[in-house]
């Protein structure tokens, strides 16, 4: 709840649904990682079977954090392991899946160097994309929430 509260961003009035949900029993948490080039012009993605290009992310295990589930998830689906920015970059309630109900994902960010080899998990291409263009995506919103975030924060994140 912490870090959904100190979200840089919010989409899909995010905190009201966590206040909502926080009232019973509640869908598995989703976490994913924006890392970002130093340029902030390019931005990881991983290409899921029928989601196409998504962030680096997934649910977030009993035990763990969101922000540990989204450090793990990106290790797993591009062999990153790099340093999340302090605060989360957005929160989002979204469904990951048609037959899914909604729940609460947390978006956090990081930088790393384009040069930085990523290694896909099998069937599950890691690459580069240009952040000033779309790409194909079952979150067709995400490349503009993306370039929202790095001008909200343009100024910190180039001296994070």
């Amino acid at each position: 709840m912490i870090d959904a509260t100190a979200a840089v961003l919010e989409f899909d009035d995010a905190r009201g649904w966590l206040d909502a949900a926080a009232q019973g029993p509640m869908e598995p948490l989703g976490a994913e990682v924006w890392v970002f080039d130093p340029d902030f012009t390019q931005v990881v993605l991983v290409h899921h079977p029928w989601r196409a290009w998504v962030p680096p992310g997934g649910k977030v295990e009993l035990g763990e954090t969101p922000r540990e589930g989204a450090m793990r998830e990106l290790f797993e689906e591009t062999g990153l392991r790099v340093r999340l920015l302090a605060e989360p970059a957005a929160a989002a309630v979204r469904s990951f899946h048609p037959d899914l109900p909604a729940t609460l994902s947390l978006s956090y960010a990081a930088v790393a160097a384009a040069s930085t080899p990523l290694i896909g998990e099998s069937g599950q291409q890691a690459a580069w994309m240009r952040l000033d263009k779309d790409w194909e995506s079952y979150f067709p919103e995400d490349a503009a929430r993306m370039r929202s975030f790095v001008t909200a924060r343009a100024h910190e994140l180039r001296t994070a």
